[in-house]
């Protein structure tokens, strides 16, 4: 935790709201001039969307039908916790951009589903705010949690979160309902473990 380069981590499920947050205190920063670095959670995923597709379909093959983007085999949470980290004692870091459709992609001039490089974050911030999944992570390994000032977990009712899910994705991100039902019960165990029962939002 740091009062020179604070850490703001707003974190909750894929559909829980955390993007509706994030927009109220953009809106803040903007009226009160705070200039801050935005980190995506999703920029923290170990593999790209069609990496991620192949080792679904590897792990469907022997059998494991709950591999999703919420459990640690697929995510950078080392790298995540270096971040916070480094922000916290120096204000700087490494982060990257997780483009998740065609006009986030189209400046990079990337496909979709794509990563853009990693680069520094630009110098003369205010602030440090993520947004995404694993914001208060904690496992034997890694402690996310302990880096950031002040973290706000979005945990709605969860049929709501489910069915914002359903909206958003088959809405704005093309998928089909059956799609979107299929990652959400493939998700279950890691969402369990590492999502709502994570320590800091529970105590």
């Amino acid at each position: 935790m740091s009062a020179k380069h604070p850490i703001i981590a707003v974190t909750g499920s894929s559909g829980a709201g955390t993007t509706s947050v994030t927009r109220t205190f953009a809106w803040i920063f903007r009226r009160e001039r705070i200039r801050a670095a935005f980190v995506e959670g999703d920029s923290f995923h170990r593999y790209d969307r069609e990496e991620m597709k192949a080792k679904i379909a590897e792990a469907a093959a022997r059998g494991d039908q709950h591999l999703s983007h919420f459990g640690p085999e697929n995510n950078l949470f080392a790298e995540l916790e270096a971040l916070f980290r480094s922000y916290g004692e120096t204000g700087g870091g490494r982060m990257r951009k997780y483009l998740h459709n065609d006009p986030e992609a189209a400046p990079y001039r990337q496909p979709p589903g794509t990563f853009t490089p990693w680069e520094d974050i630009p110098s003369g911030t205010d602030l440090l705010f993520y947004e995404g999944l694993h914001g208060a992570v904690v496992t034997p390994e890694v402690n996310v949690a302990q880096h950031a000032d002040l973290t706000i977990g979005v945990v709605p009712i969860i049929n709501l979160e489910w069915i914002q899910k359903l909206h958003r994705d088959r809405d704005a991100r093309g998928y089909s309902t059956e799609a979107v039902v299929d990652t959400i019960l493939r998700r279950m165990p890691d969402y369990v473990n590492y999502i709502s029962s994570v320590p800091t939002l529970i105590e």
